[in-house]
């Protein structure tokens, strides 16, 4: 029976220096900044590393009114929006990695981007496209053109080798088709081999001379999809500039300005501050109550609390397409709330069987038992609650959804895994004072529980605690 015990005891004591081992490496990891050894890189924490939406990093917002482009392949606005938001996707979103494109209103497109200083290079990007014209001759009358921006799937800025085996590179971008246009470059290459060698590519809709054009020298059919463009680019910057405007001149429709915002990040950066400062507080509010309450059980959840905000930090910097904006703190407010709600259910229905009679380990099962239900039911509406949210709101309520639903599948996880894992671990050391745990007196004394014993060796076997 010693043996037993002593072993549970060890076991538990073990299991707490690991916990608070990895947890005190995840605070680190979350917080901390530091130059990784032995490289020149630097490791920036969770917390750093979290995007952070317009409202917070302050940046521009553009909204354009949407009609049917003169290139546009597709006389439905509808769907002309949505491939647009596409392209705008890779137009922007290749530059600025935090940039959100959403469609607004039906016929409208909002575009913002945070962390941005230069607003004009952003309304130069999207607001001069430059279409891309090839034709057989020198002409861009509509009966001339072969190709058309419509037709381009993809544009990077890029070099490659001068043809005259030398070492000197030339800057160009590399043109992807789509399936229709590999087909028309394909034919158009193939008349250009068996003519006079020569594509003529035309770049913006206000040509005043047909002279100002690229050429490509082609002596035989080109098939693959794509083809490298080079022309007086002086710099790779140049060539990207020009990659970006002719990416802008792939849109199937029309882009109208009608309202622009450039947001100053100074008010996202006060209202992140007092939001950790009131967090922080508050936190410590919330482990203090629980230390009250519930004793060395509230210290436990503190515990599994702070376990909690490091997967939160975790995977709000890990998912890609999160952005943290103020509705998403007040997401993690709430999912926080959720969290803590979980915790006191679950020991209010402990103390509730530990009143009615029973003993320490009996009465933590069922409160388990009794508590996982309730927590499931709330969390489970409030996911879905959240799903809802995040398909048919706007980019706002989808920063607050979006926080919301990670939030509150971590408190599920928290408080029906780890949390339990801590108060099994804990009861090979404590599981007949019920002072330490600030329990009421019970109402039934429980027959097979002797205030002189300290385990009973049914309440010990490894694995049958909870």
């Amino acid at each position: 029976m010693a043996r037993i015990k002593n072993r549970l005891k060890k076991n538990s004591i073990m299991n707490y220096v690991a916990v608070a081992v990895l947890t005190l490496f995840g605070i680190i990891l979350s917080v901390c900044s530091f130059n990784i050894p032995f490289t020149t890189s630097t490791y920036n924490g969770f917390a750093n590393s979290i995007s952070l939406g317009l409202d917070l990093a302050g940046g521009i917002s553009v909204v354009y009114q949407c009609d049917i482009a003169k290139d546009s392949n597709t006389k439905d606005l509808d769907t002309a929006i949505d491939a647009t938001v596409t392209r705008l996707e890779g137009v922007i979103g290749g530059k600025y990695s935090e940039a959100t494109i959403v469609r607004q209103d039906g016929n409208k497109i909002r575009v913002e981007v945070p962390s941005v200083t230069d607003a004009q290079e952003i309304f130069d990007l999207i607001g001069e496209p430059t279409p891309l014209r090839m034709t057989l001759k020198k002409s861009t009358s509509d009966e001339d053109i072969r190709i058309r921006g419509t037709d381009i799937s993809n544009v990077q800025a890029t070099y490659q080798k001068k043809d005259d085996n030398s070492n000197e590179y030339v800057h160009g971008v590399s043109v992807t088709f789509t399936t229709e246009g590999a087909r028309k470059f394909e034919s158009l290459t193939n008349d250009a081999a068996n003519g006079d060698k020569e594509i003529y590519i035309y770049f913006g809709d206000n040509i005043e001379n047909v002279d100002d054009c690229l050429t490509l020298q082609c002596s035989s059919k080109i098939t693959g999809g794509s083809t490298f463009i080079s022309g007086s680019f002086n710099s790779h910057e140049e060539a990207e500039r020009y990659a970006l405007q002719i990416m802008s001149g792939t849109f199937n429709v029309s882009l109208d300005l009608i309202s622009s915002d450039v947001i100053s990040a100074t008010l996202g950066v006060e209202a992140l501050r007092l939001a950790i400062i009131g967090g922080f507080v508050g936190f410590l509010l919330i482990l203090i109550l629980l230390w009250v309450r519930y004793g060395d059980f509230g210290f436990l959840a503190g515990l599994a609390l702070v376990i909690y905000l490091i997967l939160m930090l975790f995977f709000l910097q890990a998912i890609s397409f999160v952005q943290l904006t103020l509705p998403g703190l007040a997401g993690i407010i709430l999912s926080i709330g959720m969290a803590v709600d979980g915790i006191v259910i679950i020991f209010e229905r402990f103390r509730e069987e530990y009143k009615s009679g029973k003993k320490i380990p009996l009465s933590v099962k069922n409160g388990f038992k009794r508590a996982f239900w309730p927590i499931f039911d709330s969390n489970i509406t409030t996911v879905a609650t959240a799903i809802v949210l995040y398909i048919l709101g706007t980019s706002s309520i989808q920063g607050f959804a979006i926080t919301l639903l990670i939030g509150v599948l971590l408190s599920m996880f928290m408080n029906l895994v780890i949390l339990r894992y801590l108060v099994k671990w804990y009861l090979p050391l404590n599981s007949v004072k019920p002072k330490k745990l600030h329990l009421p007196k019970q109402q039934i004394r429980s027959l097979e529980e002797d205030d002189n014993t300290e385990i009973v060796v049914e309440e010990v076997k490894e694995g049958e605690i909870l």
